[in-house]
């Protein structure tokens, strides 16, 4: 806007410099030219407030409510948020404890805060892949698909030939066995960020490297989700299917079952009807929106649009507008209903 507001300026000056009586026919050109201006500047000025909105440069999500928890739930956070807190004050020069506590802030919902510690943590320790990992994902929850990016980008950068490491849950699963790593995040957010941003080739580089490091059953079901959906967004059919063939039943999985059952949606061993009806039985939660939004998109690139944007709106009319699933239905959405 700045820029198209100079060069208004400058016409402006023209036109004023130019306008000797002698010269009263070129007024109605130089107000037409004018009108023009500024006309642009305001359709590029809509144009930079969408993108404004979709990136969450005014911090629309930073300030909405966070999804609803069970009071014990909530309990529990605030104790775990209390000791990390106590534990960063401390010894706040303590890369660990810096994570933590935004990882404890992140949690209850205080994105925004959470962004600010990781980031104080960055000045301190600018060559840590951690912190930007960390923020990247809380850039993606804000919508600030661009920030995450970047992000990403420089954790993937630092990680660059370095042994892998095992990155502990925050919030444990049933067996309390973590499943991913730090690579495995790295990339499988760039991924992501870079998926819902509309950058398909950009996120099939990014997964195909996820799915290097994706060494147990739940982080290959994971990864093979997203670069299946991918491919078939470049309309790859033949590599989706055969990203498929190490896909069967039996795997045994802890926490993704939802996106082990979508592939074999994906493979006809699972109709998408009784899978639907599964995941609305979870109700509102992170794992029904991972497989309704496996299930809307299945439609979309099957030429079932419809179809499509009604299991997107049903997952975008919860409340839990933090979860993946949530965010690329809330993208593809707005796409299929322009």
């Amino acid at each position: 806007m700045t820029k198209l507001t100079a060069e208004y300026n400058a016409r402006q000056m023209t036109t004023e410099n130019s306008s000797l009586p002698r010269e009263r026919p070129r007024r109605k050109k130089s107000l037409i030219l004018v009108l023009l201006i500024m006309t642009t500047c305001f359709s590029a000025a809509a144009n930079v407030e969408a993108r404004i909105i979709q990136e969450g440069g005014r911090d629309y999500f930073a300030n909405r409510p966070p999804p609803p928890v069970s009071d014990a739930a909530k309990r529990d956070m605030e104790t775990q948020l209390a000791a990390a807190r106590a534990r960063y004050e401390a010894n706040p020069n303590d890369a660990e404890a810096i994570i933590w506590l935004g990882r404890r802030l992140a949690y209850p919902g205080r994105f925004r805060e959470a962004i600010e510690v990781y980031t104080k943590g960055i000045e301190k320790f600018p060559r840590d892949a951690r912190l930007y990992r960390h923020r990247g994902h809380r850039y993606i929850t804000l919508r600030k698909f661009a920030a995450a990016i970047a992000d990403f980008e420089k954790a993937a950068a630092l990680t660059r030939g370095k042994p892998d490491e095992v990155e502990p849950d925050g919030q444990p699963n049933a067996r309390n066995i973590p499943t991913s790593t730090l690579q495995f995040n790295i990339w499988y957010h760039l991924g992501l960020a870079y998926y819902l941003s509309g950058q398909n080739n950009r996120a099939l580089r990014s997964y195909r490297e996820c799915l290097k490091v994706s060494k147990n059953p739940d982080a290959l079901v994971a990864t093979t989700h997203w670069l299946y959906m991918t491919l078939r967004r470049l309309n790859r059919s033949k590599e989706a299917v055969q990203l498929l063939v190490s896909i069967r039943p039996g795997l045994e999985i802890i926490e993704n079952d939802g996106y082990h059952r979508l592939l074999l949606m994906y493979k006809d061993q699972i109709s998408p009807e009784s899978l639907h009806a599964d995941a609305l039985k979870q109700g509102s939660s992170p794992g029904a929106h991972s497989i309704l939004y496996g299930i809307g998109n299945w439609y979309s690139y099957n030429g079932r649009r419809k179809e499509a944007l009604k299991v997107f709106q049903q997952i975008t009319e919860s409340d839990q507008w933090t979860s993946f699933g949530y965010i690329a239905a809330e993208v593809d959405a707005k796409k299929l209903a322009r």
